[in-house]
């Protein structure tokens, strides 16, 4: 009997962990576990409370790069940088839907870099931190409110190392959702981008992104941007979401496509707070994707995500 009750205890926890359950329901007599199991209601157990009539079908949650967002943006109406990337995206898909059938969220968070010529600025550690807890707490939210909710993520620069990290995370089993809500995940420009890791949609790469290339001189890297750690490539990859992750990276861009060897850390650091040109063209330069532009080939991806699902 000890041995039955710690099993089912172990099991309860398991399952508010995993699904973000609020209540865990009373099953029949013969088989406590069978209703938990097949999803089914014992006789007289009250209904699951409805969603909300908010709740949307899909929520694309959009993450800006670096010095193109703030930490009390506007969710819906983003006013920080008019100019950033991102906007190109989210917008002409927040044009396209009801926001109660495609909820468009961009990310509110600091995007900074501190660095030699900005000492005053968040660290990058500190920055990207911020913006993964509150992507975190977004998908968590709206998972347990809307739990009919699907999930399109996309990302640029250190927003796209932020998602990649979520991404990573989710797509092996310890995310803030569950990995069968994530319809796609697109991350432009991913400092931890590895060829052979989610699909590239574009041309191909030497490279490798610029936290794998400079975590052997991680120490170095300090001199230029103090609080910016390497951390190298992510452990297990994207898992389960490693065909749904699309990794786009334009040739030549220092912090998507660094050179294998590191060489003078310092040097390399310097160009990831340069904003070389490369890095700034995505939304004109058709020598990514062959035939369109980054921003074009991601509202058509997600277009296609939305409307021609299961």
């Amino acid at each position: 009997m000890k041995k039955a009750l710690v099993a089912i205890v172990a099991i309860v926890v398991l399952a508010v962990i995993g699904t973000g359950v609020a209540q865990w329901m009373r099953t029949s007599q013969d088989n406590p576990l069978q209703g938990a199991m097949d999803g089914q209601r014992a006789p007289g157990e009250p209904p699951a409370p409805a969603e909300p009539d908010w709740c949307p079908a899909v929520e694309f949650i959009s993450a800006p790069g670096t010095w193109e967002s703030s930490a009390n943006d506007d969710p819906f109406n983003p006013q920080a940088n008019p100019l950033s990337f991102m906007l190109s995206i989210s917008q002409p898909l927040q044009n396209s839907y009801d926001i109660n059938d495609v909820r468009v969220w961009t990310l509110p968070y600091t995007a900074q870099f501190k660095n030699i010529n900005a000492n005053h600025e968040l660290s990058y550690d500190e920055s990207r931190d911020e913006g993964t807890a509150k992507v975190n707490a977004e998908l968590k939210f709206i998972h347990e409110t809307c739990p009919s909710t699907d999930f399109i993520l996309a990302g640029f620069s250190q927003g796209a190392v932020l998602l990649g990290d979520i991404a990573n995370e989710i797509g092996n089993g310890h995310g803030a959702i569950p990995e069968d809500k994530v319809r796609g995940v697109a991350l432009i420009a991913d400092g931890r981008r590895q060829n052979g890791v989610g699909m590239n949609p574009g041309v191909d790469v030497a490279g490798i992104g610029a936290e794998i290339a400079l975590q052997p001189v991680n120490a170095l890297v300090q001199f230029v941007t103090p609080g910016a750690t390497m951390r190298g490539p992510r452990d297990g990859g994207f898992g389960s979401l490693n065909d749904r992750v699309q990794e786009i990276c334009s040739p030549g861009d220092a912090v998507c496509d660094a050179p294998l060897d590191a060489g003078n850390g310092i040097e390399r650091a310097q160009e990831l707070i340069a904003a070389n040109g490369i890095h700034a063209q995505y939304a004109s330069n058709q020598n990514v994707i062959p035939g369109t532009t980054t921003n074009q080939w991601v509202v058509d991806w997600a277009h296609n995500l939305i409307n021609n699902h299961g």
